[in-house]
């Protein structure tokens, strides 16, 4: 259950496909939906005992649609041992409160999948890359994230793709491959704003800002302050730390040691006094974006208007 639904798909569909050999899955392997169903007739099909095989699979797809789910607490306080029910109960959570909570917890296993933080998303490309075999340079996973946001789904079905285009015999992903094959700009985007605010070259963030604020359609505001806040928050952290080795940097910042350098330019550009008045800036232009107290200037404007007072 949870707000994240590629890890309860990726467990549904790993005892989906190995719990059952394939000459045993017509008669043990059910898949049914959540809207079609009430509580009963899942518990029905859990009282069924397996045929030619050691257990019987049933899996619920959209379980948070199932009508009078609660009516299952009494097949959960007592489930049989030759069934693996799978309830994948997605978007939101089962109600600790009730007994059929509490009866899937002792009697079962439940697993609670929250959304991930968009700065934990990076190190999540990296290691679902690793394992199967390819690697990603830093910049390009912050491209990826910055376009896809932290939807796991998404960003794997994405990863998949790229990987078949790679030519043969390359196993890294670079920001080059990402823009051929996905149509996002390696120059132009968040990632390489943050980056040229934190040299203070005027006119690269320029330039960027200006292919932001014409293409508002592929580069929301919204995804643009959001990278410069995550940005300027953690710079701020950074003059008040007292080590500011590249290896302590990193881990306490919880950023990769390739982008320490952003941050050592950044403090020597923007004072602790300047990135405060910078944060303020962020919420005050996240607010207008919404419509709160300039409802004339169009984003893009908006946009343009932000990075000067930041630059200046």
């Amino acid at each position: 259950m949870g707000e994240e639904p590629y890890f309860i798909d990726q467990i549904s569909d790993l005892l989906q496909n190995t719990v059952l050999d394939e000459s045993q899955k017509a008669f043990n392997l059910s898949v049914l939906y959540g809207k079609d169903l009430e509580g009963a007739q899942v518990d029905n099909a859990a009282r069924r005992f397996p045929m030619g095989a050691e257990f019987n699979v049933i899996i619920v797809k959209e379980a948070q649609m199932v009508q009078k789910l609660d009516n299952l607490q009494y097949y959960a306080a007592k489930p049989l041992k030759s069934t693996i029910l799978v309830l994948c109960y997605k978007y939101e959570s089962l109600d600790k409160r009730k007994k059929l909570y509490k009866s899937i917890e002792t009697s079962g296993v439940v697993l609670a999948t929250k959304k991930m933080y968009e700065d934990q998303v990076p190190r999540w490309i990296e290691s679902y890359l690793k394992r199967q075999g390819y690697h990603i340079e830093p910049g390009a996973a912050m491209i990826l994230t910055e376009y896809l946001g932290n939807d796991l789904s998404r960003i794997a079905g994405e990863i998949d793709k790229l990987l078949i285009t790679l030519p043969a015999g390359q196993t890294k992903i670079t920001p080059e491959h990402i823009e051929e094959n996905s149509g996002v700009s390696k120059d132009f985007n968040s990632f390489e704003l943050v980056k040229a605010l934190s040299r203070k070259n005027v006119l690269k963030a320029n330039r960027i800002i200006n292919y932001l604020g014409d293409n508002q359609k592929n580069n929301h505001i919204s995804i643009t302050i959001s990278s410069l806040f995550y940005y300027f928050g953690k710079l701020l952290a950074y003059h008040f730390m007292d080590d500011k080795s590249p290896r302590n940097v990193s881990a306490a910042l919880g950023i990769n040691s390739y982008f320490v350098g952003d941050y050592q330019q950044g403090s020597l550009h923007y004072p602790r006094k300047k990135v405060i008045q910078i944060i303020s800036l962020l919420r005050e232009y996240d607010l207008k974006s919404k419509g709160f107290g300039d409802v004339s200037t169009d984003e893009g404007e908006l946009l343009k208007e932000l990075i000067f007072k930041i630059l200046h």
